[in-house]
């Protein structure tokens, strides 16, 4: 009788991160218990570390450090004002998604650009990228392959043009992140410091690699188109075609003034917040206008009281003022669409409940700072980290920063928990070598964001390819050459922003 070989199963990110605290509470039992002085603002003043009693952290505080991860300590601040900035974005998503505008809209741009396909490469890998940047567009790109892999077909292309429209298109722009809260949003708040800060050299990474990116596509469209037999998945081909030809395409193609409605007020919400939490007043410091308009229009009377009585001006956001807005904007949405109030609820809590593993693996992850925290070790390992960059270029450090991320990003798949887990001893470092903490972010985001291309531990990639019928080698085939473009410019990008 044949013995049953059990295939290994990679454990989830919770699981991971558990492993993590119960490794660091050992670390505590071992690494000596030192301490940095610290500015008011709380940050670290380099040269300060001195030595101090042992703390180590037991099984009890194990247990502990998710729930403190959530609610913060006296040594740790919490997840609790990002986890439900998560929820509430879900729940945003979910009454958006509820009126349907976001789906019917991208398929009215492919209905437009009907005997255009060749353009429709460069519009929608552009609207993907978008919404891969500002809101960490991921799940949502699966609804389209349905309708992108017959027009692409169709046209002479194959089901590896169409897949890259969205897939490639969506995690270029998580890769650059500007404003994803997934992304930029959790690890910002972890070393305490603006979704906004950095928000300039990030968009400038975000048109470059997208850039890159569709002239990757458009070439290989255009080789598969003049000789089909160059394609990939040639050999597929006739199946292809007539599967696809008879796809469902349960998107409609039209869309309502309503759900336009819908649209513009999406686009204006992720202006609004934007515009919340560039720094102006950072960037120019005779540049006030909207403190100056806020002062002016809170007091005007009765009407500066009936919108807001504590309005903080645009570019002093935080995740306060901006969960505020999503939820503020989720219910204009109800109104404009003539949504019921029953539909609405339903929406956003179900909205919520799909993000809210993303907003408990925060907490879960931020439980290993606390560990490290609570036991005095976090001082002892940027201690070692100081003596060991004293020597060390900012643009050496941001490359060495950029290549760790990437094998930490196979382990722990998830953006939020890997942000979560890393970012409060990664941003410290920098400093030490001069380099900016949104400049740290964005080597991890970049990082993350290239092996969401390709790991197969990823529900998006590997649902993108069993849609369109294309293993996971035949992808690595196809796109090795974009990611090694990718490697080289993003690893430049970062070398230069860090000099300036």
């Amino acid at each position: 009788m044949e013995k049953k070989v059990k295939k290994f199963r990679m454990p989830s990110a919770y699981t991971i991160l558990f492993f993590l605290i119960i490794v660091v509470a050992i670390l505590t039992w071992i690494i000596p218990a030192g301490e940095y002085a610290t500015t008011k603002a709380g940050n670290i003043i380099a040269g300060t570390y001195k030595a101090r009693a042992s703390s180590p952290q037991g099984i009890w505080d194990i247990f502990l450090a998710p729930i403190n991860g959530m609610v913060g300590t006296d040594l740790t601040e919490g997840s609790i004002s990002v986890s439900l900035f998560i929820l509430v974005i879900g729940g945003f998503l979910g009454v958006v998604n509820k009126t349907r505008a976001l789906d019917d809209g991208i398929a009215t741009v492919v209905r437009k650009n009907a005997g255009k396909e060749k353009a429709l490469i460069p519009i929608l890998m552009t609207l993907f990228a978008i919404g891969g940047s500002t809101y960490g567009m991921g799940e949502e790109t699966i609804a389209f392959y349905p309708i992108l892999i017959p027009v692409m077909i169709s046209v002479g292309y194959d089901s590896i043009t169409a897949i890259s429209l969205a897939l490639i298109g969506s995690q270029i722009g998580c890769l650059a992140s500007t404003v994803n809260p997934f992304a930029t949003g959790v690890a910002s708040q972890t070393i305490n410091i603006s979704p906004g800060d950095g928000l300039i050299p990030r968009f400038i990474l975000l048109i470059i690699t997208t850039a890159i990116s569709i002239i990757f596509v458009m070439r290989y469209a255009d080789k598969v188109k003049k000789d089909p037999s160059k394609s990939y998945v040639f050999e597929r081909r006739q199946k292809d075609l007539e599967e696809f030809s008879t796809a469902d395409k349960s998107i409609d193609d039209k869309l309502s003034k309503k759900q336009k409605s819908v649209l513009w007020l999406f686009a204006l919400t992720f202006v609004i917040m934007i515009l919340g939490l560039i720094p102006w007043t950072s960037l120019n410091a005779g540049w006030t206008f909207f403190d100056d308009f806020t002062a002016w229009f809170t007091k005007i009377p009765f009407l500066g009281a009936l919108i807001a009585q504590d309005f903080a001006p645009l570019g002093t956001w935080y995740f306060t003022e901006i969960t505020a807005l999503f939820f503020m904007m989720s219910v204009i949405i109800m109104f404009v669409f003539h949504m019921k109030e029953t539909d609405y609820i339903t929406a956003f809590m179900n909205g919520m409940s799909e993000f809210m593993s993303v907003a408990i693996i925060v907490a879960v992850a931020r439980g290993i700072q606390v560990i490290m925290n609570n036991g005095y070790i976090t001082a002892t390992v940027l201690h070692a980290g100081e003596t060991g960059l004293q020597n060390l270029s900012s643009g050496i450090f941001i490359v060495l920063t950029y290549i760790f991320y990437i094998p930490m990003s196979f382990l722990i798949p998830s953006t939020s928990g890997l942000a979560a887990a890393t970012m409060g001893i990664m941003g410290p470092l920098g400093k030490f070598s001069g380099v900016d903490g949104s400049l740290v972010i964005t080597a991890y985001q970049a990082a993350s964001g290239l092996v969401n291309l390709i790991t197969p531990t990823s529900g998006i990639v590997m649902g993108a390819l069993a849609i369109g019928h294309v293993d996971i080698v035949t992808w690595w085939k196809y796109i090795w050459k974009l990611i090694a473009v990718l490697f080289v410019v993003i690893a430049a990008f970062l070398v230069v922003v860090s000099m300036m």
